[in-house]
């Protein structure tokens, strides 16, 4: 059963069991989201509306698999079509063939694109301090990814298969507990955890060591950007 409508009215409303989740066992012992997925007989289909707060516990602190539901894979393909439309005209559309913020004027050429997006995730990634507790990380990257599947951000379905292939594998970005940037005060941990999908910042992975970026992505788990 696959999250739906309904799901996302009776989230936070007490109906946490409502989800997409199936054979609910006990959390898995040592750190939370930093050892195996102590839950990986629970699975979490993400649709392209609504969650849970029983699921986001579910993948956050017992490891649950997540997966995207064919209505979700729909939405994004159709998103991404847009914007490749828009990245094919000749008429300049803000962040995809232009620079961002006071270079939005600028007109970025097709072959830099890639790099462009590449830096501004490395110049987001500016937090400090002490690493986040991983459950609360699980939860942002889950969280992350149930956005990307509602179909309204244009980004490719592989972005949202790869962060899903990073929870089930039992990688853990390491996110510092200081400093964001932005009106939704989310970029700056967001980036730390992208940076992981590129092979580089830190990760937390299996038994709860913390290693680069690059040896974290070396597992097989994500597909190539």
């Amino acid at each position: 059963m696959k999250v739906g409508a309904e799901d996302a009215e009776e989230e936070g409303s007490g109906a946490g069991d409502r989800g997409a989740r199936r054979g609910a066992g006990p959390p898995p012992a040592g750190q939370p989201g930093t050892g195996p997925p102590g839950g990986a007989h629970e699975v979490v289909e993400l649709g392209s509306s609504g969650t849970t707060t029983a699921d986001v516990v579910a993948v956050a602190r017992r490891g649950a698999q997540v997966r995207l539901g064919p209505d979700a894979r729909r939405a994004m393909a159709a998103a991404r079509a847009v914007v490749e439309r828009l990245a094919a005209s000749a008429e300049p559309h803000y962040g995809v063939s232009t620079g961002f913020g006071a270079l939005a004027v600028r007109h970025i050429a097709p072959e830099a694109r890639e790099h462009l997006q590449e830096s501004l995730v490395r110049s987001h990634a500016a937090g400090m301090g002490p690493p986040v507790e991983p459950e609360v990380v699980r939860a942002l990257v889950f969280l992350r990814t149930k956005t990307l599947c509602s179909g309204r951000t244009g980004a490719r379905p592989v972005l949202a298969e790869t962060f899903a292939a990073m929870l089930n594998a039992g990688i853990t970005p390491v996110v510092p507990e200081h400093g964001s940037l932005g009106c939704s005060g989310d970029l700056a941990p967001l980036a730390h955890c992208a940076l992981v999908l590129m092979g580089e910042g830190e990760a937390f992975v299996e038994g709860g060591a913390r290693v680069g970026g690059a040896r974290a992505r070396s597992g097989g788990w994500a597909r190539p950007h």
